[in-house]
């Protein structure tokens, strides 16, 4: 009996665009509503299965097989840093993670305008993503103090809990909210493709049709966009 394809998608903001790219695909996914609780779609016909999940859970699921593959933000793969393939940047959900500060208390500039971040040495950082803190101001050969906090870090510096916050923006509105000044960009992430090492070797063919499938859908989309 041929085995089922079961690929993880997140909920919230990655999930229509990749419910587009599944039915270009050559799944139904129409009937995959985002507000429905159901958290599983089955398509026999097609040999594939549709599982929905936390953005953070999936690479967690496809490390250890429950899914086969998943589509994932870049910001959750480098944060976790799980022993998962990740084959395709699918180029949709772009953000970027950035280090801010309060608007009253930025770090000096250099001669070439940027901040020189070596000033907040030794002080602390509140994140949702301490792994890429760590990593970012280790290659700064600098020292924080990491605090990981589960939402809304831009309210740390306001209440004194630190002097910085490392985060993923997009627009940057939040930040001018919370009258917070971007001093450093860290790196870019997108919605990437990303498969469970075994499955991918045991099931080569099948997975490379899928990756195959939606490089030509993104290269498509990118064409047109300009």
């Amino acid at each position: 009996m041929k085995k089922i394809l079961t690929i993880a998608l997140p909920k919230g903001k990655l999930l229509p665009r990749s419910l587009e790219l599944l039915q270009g695909f050559g799944l139904p996914c129409a009937g995959v509503a985002r507000e429905s609780r159901r958290l599983t779609f089955d398509f026999p016909t097609r040999g594939a299965r549709i599982i929905i999940c936390r953005p953070t859970d999936i690479p967690t699921y496809v490390e250890y097989g429950a899914a086969d593959a998943g589509f994932v933000g870049k910001d959750t793969i480098v944060e976790q840093n799980r022993d998962v393939a990740e084959l395709l940047d699918l180029k949709f959900g772009a953000c970027r993670f950035m280090v801010a500060a309060p608007e009253g208390a930025l770090p000096p500039r250099r001669l070439d305008g940027s901040y020189d971040l070596k000033a907040f040495n030794r002080l602390r950082v509140a994140t949702k993503f301490p792994r890429v803190a760590r990593l970012f101001f280790n290659e700064q050969g600098m020292q924080v103090t990491t605090i990981k906090l589960h939402g809304n870090v831009e309210l740390a510096p306001k209440v004194g809990l630190a002097e910085m916050i490392v985060d993923i923006v997009s627009s940057g509105a939040t930040l001018k909210e919370n009258k917070l000044v971007e001093i450093a960009s860290i790196c870019e992430a997108t919605a990437r493709l990303i498969a469970n090492r075994v499955t991918y070797r045991m099931r080569y063919e099948t997975i490379r049709a899928l990756t195959d499938n939606l490089r030509a859908q993104v290269d498509e989309r990118t064409e047109a966009a300009g």
